[in-house]
């Protein structure tokens, strides 16, 4: 019966998984929103960096624009915009991003693209200053599925940043 046991508890440990997934949260909503060069309404690469993490995404072209929205503007994901999560295995900063040439390091060592989910954008005119336009960057429904087929359900992201531009 020991035997028997034994070889069961060895058998359990030994042929199953432990189904943890490598990345357990995606958390973000304390990084600050990052794009290059200067903001205007034909920026459409954003991204959010946490240390050797990366949430980038890539709106639709045409979706920020200086007029007041009247609500939320959605572009669906994927398809119309791009959300990716990318695990580096050393910091990364913006010079990875913003660069002609990307830095040899650090080196991408998992990138996920979402397979399902929503960017929302709310513009809003300033009230102060008619030529400024406040772009509230939210994101719904975010889904990602790593290679093995696991979805991230622990996703902290909904609000991805709010930016200003001005118009001419």
């Amino acid at each position: 019966m020991k035997k028997t046991l034994s070889i069961l508890i060895a058998a359990g440990i030994l042929g199953c998984s432990t189904g943890d997934l490598e990345i357990e949260t995606i958390d973000f909503d304390e990084a600050n929103v990052q794009f290059c060069g200067t903001l205007t309404t034909e920026t459409e690469l954003f991204f959010k960096l946490n240390d050797s993490e990366a949430l980038i995404l890539q709106l639709e072209s045409g979706l920020l624009a200086n007029t007041d929205s009247g609500g939320e503007i959605e572009s669906l994901i994927p398809g119309d915009s791009q959300l990716t999560y990318r695990v580096f295995d050393g910091d990364v900063s913006s010079s990875y991003f913003c660069g002609e040439i990307p830095p040899a390091t650090p080196i991408v060592i998992d990138e996920i693209e979402a397979e399902a989910g929503s960017v929302l954008i709310t513009t809003l005119r300033d009230a102060s200053d008619t030529t400024r336009y406040e772009h509230e960057i939210r994101l719904a429904g975010i889904s990602f599925v790593n290679s093995r087929g696991e979805r991230l359900t622990n996703l902290s992201v909904d609000d991805f940043g709010t930016l200003t531009t001005t118009s001419n």
